[in-house]
């Protein structure tokens, strides 16, 4: 069984507005992140961790998938946090989701499900192609960075049920900041491997990333 907890906690500081609930394509942002899990025959349970306030602005079709809403923690490893301890006993795999993902393929969370169930762990990601740079803290290049073996993470993130909550006490015991689970993995020594994700998957961080992601969307259906 297939849970997923769809992370949409923040405040959207630097949008200046709340990001999940902005139109996207005829609906908000958020509601285009859950409803590719809720259209997904692989996942039995969506927990959606997100304000009362922002919930109840969504439209959600179940289709016998079961959705709960949990509040958000103070950051986002305490949100997912407060996810796990809302899964089904039955929950044999989690795959942790980002709100701010709308672009996010049925295609892509199965194929990283597939991934996970051969590898344990498994997460969606982008090769990176661009020339890396260092800065310092005045923004001037103080050295380049070999980009070969980079990859920028995505979501979704699939792992065994077990190991992630394994990694997830390891982050409470030790008081890591964590940004991603795989992140937290790391922690328990446990690697992850990377599925190259062939169509867009921003995420939605600044007002440029909306109109862009309403030019994309067509082409992540």
């Amino acid at each position: 069984m297939l849970s997923a907890i769809i992370v949409a906690a923040g405040t959207s500081r630097r949008m200046g507005f709340d990001k999940l609930i902005a139109p996207l394509a005829g609906a908000p942002v958020l509601q285009h992140s859950i409803n590719a899990f809720i259209r997904s025959e692989a996942v039995n349970e969506v927990i959606i961790v997100c304000p009362e306030e922002r919930f109840t602005q969504l439209d959600l079709t179940q289709n016998g998938t079961v959705i709960k809403r949990i509040d958000g923690g103070a950051d986002r490893h305490n949100s997912v946090s407060n996810g796990l301890d809302a899964l089904d006993a039955s929950s044999t795999w989690v795959a942790v989701h980002d709100g701010a993902r709308p672009l996010i393929s049925q295609q892509q969370i199965v194929t990283t499900l597939k991934a996970a169930q051969r590898h344990k762990a498994a997460t969606s990601a982008r090769r990176i192609t661009e020339t890396v740079k260092r800065a310092d803290s005045n923004q001037c290049i103080s050295e380049s960075v070999d980009r070969e073996n980079l990859w920028a993470m995505e979501t979704p993130q699939i792992f065994s049920k077990d190991l992630l909550l394994d990694a997830y006490a390891k982050v409470e015991k030790s008081q890591q900041l964590v940004t991603d689970e795989v992140s937290a993995l790391e922690l328990i020594g446990v690697h992850t491997y990377l599925v190259p994700n062939p169509t867009p998957n921003l995420k939605i961080t600044y007002p440029e990333d909306l109109a862009l992601a309403e030019l994309l969307y067509p082409e992540s259906e």
